[in-house]
C-alpha cells in the first residue's frame, strides 16, 4: 500500500509499505532545507562568479588606459608646470583617471634628484614622459632611449643636444624650445632702455645652467658697452651672498636666468632684489608676483599646454623622432610699476608704451 504524506510546506512524499512516522516528516523538512540552502549557495557562487568577471573587466580596462609621467624639476606649488599641462590635454579630451592616469614626480628644485625621479617614471613603464628644463630633459634622456620624451619648453633643444634638429628631431625627444640665448640678450637691451644710465649689470643664473646662455649675456653686454657680472648659485643658502655681492660691485641692475632652483626661489629672488633695491628682468612673469620689476619672454603656461598636443599626438600612434619641434613666436614684456614705485624709479615712456602689460 502506498501513503501520501505532506510536509509542512506542502511538499508531497509517496511512502510504500506504511504510514508515514514523525521522523519522516523530520527528513522531509530536512531535505526542503538543504534544498532551500543549495540555492542559497549557488546564488552566492552566481554573484561571486559575476563579481570576479566585473573586476577582471575593470582591470583590463584600467590596463588600456595609458599613464603619462610627469617629471618636473620644480615643486608642486612653484611653477604652473604639470597643471598647464594637464589643462591642455583636458582641453583634448582626455579625463584624469578615465583616459589617462598621471604619474607625477617633483625635484622641488633640486635637480640632483632628477635622474633618480625619472627612473622611477621608466621602472613603471609609463608611455610618454613630458618635462621641461635642460636639466630634467637631461635626466629623462639619460633614464630611457625607448619611453617618447616630450619638452614642456628649454633652452635651444639643439645646442645642447636634445635632439638632431628642429625639423627632425631624431630619437625619442620632441617638443618645444625657445633660444634663450637670444633672449637673454634681448633682457639686457630692456635694462638699458629702461635705465639709460645703466654700466653695470649682475647675472644671476644656478651653476648647472647652459653655458651657452652665460656666454651670450657677455657678448650682448659688451655691444651694449656695459660691464657683466656673472654670479653663480649652486644652492638657495647662496642668495643672500649673491645679492651682497651686487651690492659690492656696484651693480645697478640684475638679469635672471631662468633654472629650476631659480624658478623654485622666484619670490625670494624677486624680494631679495627689492631689498637690496636692484632693479632686476626676469624670465617670466611670475617672480613679478613677488615684486620683481620686469619680465621678458614665452609665456610658459601656454608652451606648458602646448606639450600636451604633442603627448596626444604619440599617444595614438605618432613617433616623437617625426614630431618637428616647435619654438615660440610671441614674447611679451610686462613691466611692474608698483616694483618700480618702491625702487623709487620713474621708468622710461619707451619701456611703458613697448610693454605688453603693465602692472600698476
Amino acid at each position: 500500500m502506498r501513503w501520501l504524506a505532506r510536509t509542512h510546506d506542502g511538499s508531497r512524499l509517496i511512502l510504500d509499505g506504511r504510514p508515514p512516522a514523525r521522523d519522516i516528516y523530520r527528513q522531509a523538512r530536512h531535505s526542503a532545507a538543504l534544498g532551500r540552502a543549495g540555492a542559497v549557495r549557488r546564488a552566492a557562487i552566481a554573484l561571486l562568479l559575476f563579481g570576479l568577471a566585473e573586476h577582471a573587466a575593470l582591470a583590463q580596462q584600467a590596463s588600456q588606459v595609458p599613464r603619462v609621467g610627469v617629471l618636473s624639476p620644480y615643486a608642486a606649488s612653484a611653477s604652473s608646470f604639470q597643471d598647464d599641462f594637464k589643462r591642455g590635454l583636458t582641453d583634448l579630451g582626455y579625463v584624469e583617471r578615465t583616459t589617462v592616469v598621471y604619474e607625477s614626480r617633483f625635484a622641488d628644485g633640486r635637480t640632483d634628484q632628477l635622474p633618480a625621479l625619472a627612473a622611477d617614471l621608466v621602472r613603471l613603464k609609463v608611455a610618454v614622459i613630458v618635462t621641461t628644463t635642460a636639466s630634467a630633459v637631461r635626466a629623462a634622456m639619460q633614464a630611457t632611449t625607448a619611453i617618447p620624451i616630450v619638452i614642456g619648453g628649454v633652452d635651444d633643444a639643439v645646442e645642447q643636444g636634445f635632439v638632431a634638429s628642429l625639423a627632425n628631431p631624431g630619437g625619442n625627444v620632441t617638443g618645444t624650445s625657445w633660444l634663450n640665448v637670444e633672449l637673454s640678450g634681448k633682457r639686457l637691451e630692456i635694462l638699458k632702455q629702461a635705465l639709460p644710465g645703466l654700466s653695470r649689470v649682475a647675472v644671476l643664473r644656478e651653476a648647472v645652467g647652459a653655458g651657452a646662455t652665460a656666454r651670450a649675456v657677455v657678448t650682448a653686454a659688451q655691444a651694449l658697452g656695459m660691464q657683466v657680472s656673472i654670479l653663480e648659485v649652486r644652492a638657495p643658502s647662496e642668495l643672500d651672498d649673491a645679492f651682497s655681492e651686487m651690492g659690492r660691485i656696484g651693480a645697478g641692475a640684475l638679469s635672471v636666468l631662468e633654472s629650476p632652483m631659480i624658478t623654485t626661489e622666484a619670490s625670494r629672488i624677486a624680494y631679495l632684489s627689492l631689498l637690496h633695491r636692484i632693479p632686476a628682468i626676469f624670465p617670466d612673469r611670475r617672480f613679478l608676483e613677488g615684486g620683481g620689476l620686469m619680465s621678458y619672454g614665452p609665456s610658459l603656461p601656454r608652451m606648458y599646454r602646448r606639450a600636451a598636443t604633442y603627448v596626444d599626438r604619440i599617444l595614438k600612434g605618432a613617433k616623437p623622432a617625426e614630431l618637428p619641434v616647435e619654438q615660440p613666436t610671441v614674447f611679451g614684456l610686462v613691466v611692474n610699476q608698483r616694483a618700480a614705485r618702491l625702487l623709487g624709479l620713474s621708468l622710461s615712456e619707451t619701456i611703458l608704451v613697448r610693454a605688453d602689460e603693465v602692472i600698476d
